[in-house]
């Protein structure tokens, strides 16, 4: 066995063990002006971006990457350490905290291991590929008292946090309903016929890790992988999680509706399994949420248009009692009754969000981190909400989706929405019908579904992971 080869016995560490790991690998303790050394797990687009985002920072050095993918390393320059295994990079005594930036079915087993390994960590959203893991990673945060920010970066963004203000001051009263959207315009993966060749310089056995080392069924290996239910989470975990992180930031939830109904599909013929036109109604706090993600080019909007109350792509309306707002990446703005603006939001989209959790390293509390992982964890769950009721759905008529709907005007009008935009793209959906999902409910305290449609739904509450990169029971 290679030095880094992990067996299930080695992995499952027991409490004792763990309890053992805090004083082998108690991290380095940071002075207010050292130099921090990361370490950054996953040089694609995102990683590459990060490893830009915290180079520019003062007294902070990148001297470790690591990516099964040798190629993608070769960005990082010759005098940074190159792993293609990242429990390596883990080894490296002088590296204070990883980047981890992998495809989503790596994130929390991979910062579990950092964790075991005396290391802080910056997680990408989604922070997990199922429900289950994400409560494993926090639990493992706290077991062994890292500082570990979630990668949904609008939390540092001066405008959400300004609007998130003037929420809880009820500046316009009380919320009544929100609207959460994101519409974009991507294009079909493609349709392969047959398992498509390993990469060249790509250690597949590394890449898949948790899970299934299953045939490649996608033209583009990398990126790709978002549409196919094994390693990613759709669009939904892809770009949903930052405008659902700000619908709870703003609303000052600390949890999740513990219900969802969804509704859509893919309607494209390719390989991608999740769908580019999802719906969810959710209800919390006496607030219902339309969560309305679309991926499809509308031959009607420029490509980019279509939501109900949103005159861009993306972000949330939140309706109030005296007025609304709308707001997105960047800013947004404040209107009264009559549609008349009356406020600005200005914001950078989260430009100080890396910043923050380097930051937080110098001072060793996680207490000013602006996204703490069990933030990012719930924000993460809303994603698998919408998931989980979408993919235990069966084929239904649009008059059982509008039944399914009808509690909520608004969601009674993004079907009528997503309807129009599916007939200018001349979708047959007699041929191809929606998918619609029972009404699923959630026990945020237990992390499982209830009551009547909940053996399938906790079916994907946790997945098969494996061997040997398995997520512990106890970590």
């Amino acid at each position: 066995m290679s030095k880094h080869a992990i067996s299930r016995r080695q992995f499952l560490v027991s409490s004792a063990a763990a309890g053992a790991a805090l004083t082998l690998f108690p991290g380095r303790v940071l002075g207010a002006n050292e130099r921090v050394h990361l370490g950054i797990i996953g040089l694609g687009g995102k990683g590459g971006a990060h490893f830009k985002d915290f180079s520019a920072l003062p007294n902070v050095e990148i001297i470790a990457v690591a990516d099964p993918d040798e190629n993608r390393m070769k960005q990082a320059g010759p005098n940074v350490a190159q792993h293609k295994d990242f429990r390596s990079l883990l080894d490296m005594k002088d590296v204070d905290a990883v980047v981890i930036a992998t495809p989503d079915h790596w994130h929390c087993l991979a910062a579990i291991m950092a964790f075991q390994a005396g290391k802080h960590a910056y997680v990408e959203k989604p922070v997990s590929h199922c429900i289950w893991e994400g409560y494993k990673l926090v639990e493992a945060a706290r077991k062994y008292d890292r500082i570990v920010q979630a990668g949904t970066q609008q939390r540092s963004c001066p405008a959400v946090q300004e609007c998130a203000a003037d929420v809880k001051a009820e500046t316009l009263g009380k919320v009544l309903w929100v609207h959460c959207s994101r519409l974009d315009a991507r294009e079909p993966i493609g349709k392969v016929d047959g398992p498509q060749p390993v990469p060249e310089g790509v250690d597949y056995n590394l890449w898949a890790g948790p899970a299934p080392m299953a045939p490649i069924m996608r033209k583009s290996f990398h990126y790709d992988w978002h549409w196919q239910w094994n390693w990613g989470t759709g669009e939904m975990g892809n770009w949903g999680v930052h405008y659902l992180d700000d619908l709870r930031h703003i609303l000052g939830w600390d949890d999740v509706p513990g219900n969802a109904i969804a509704a859509g599909n893919r309607w494209w013929d390719d390989d991608g399994e999740t769908p580019n036109m999802h719906m969810s109604l959710m209800e919390h706090r006496g607030v219902k949420v339309v969560v309305d993600i679309r991926n499809m080019q509308d031959p009607g909007g420029g490509g980019e248009q279509g939501a109900v109350y949103l005159s861009s792509r993306q972000g949330n309306h939140i309706q109030c009692e005296n007025g609304f707002i709308r707001i997105a990446r960047g800013g947004g703005k404040a209107y009264d009754k009559d549609g008349k603006s009356i406020k600005q939001y200005k914001g950078d989209g989260g430009g100080a969000h890396h910043g923050n959790f380097i930051e937080a390293l110098r001072q060793g509390s996680s207490a000013s981190l602006n996204a703490e992982i069990a933030v990012g964890n719930m924000s993460t769950i809303m994603c698998h909400l919408a998931n989980v009721a979408w993919r235990v759905g069966q084929d239904a008529s649009v008059e059982e989706v509008r039944e399914s709907m009808k509690s909520h005007a608004d969601a009674v009008d993004t079907l009528e929405s997503m309807l129009a935009q599916l007939g200018r793209s001349e979708v047959d959906i007699a041929k191809k019908p929606f998918v619609l999902g029972p009404k699923l409910t959630f026990d945020v305290s237990r992390g499982t579904f209830t009551d009547d449609n909940a053996a399938k739904a906790n079916e994907l509450v946790r997945r098969v992971d494996r061997e040997p990169f398995i997520v512990p029971e106890q970590v």
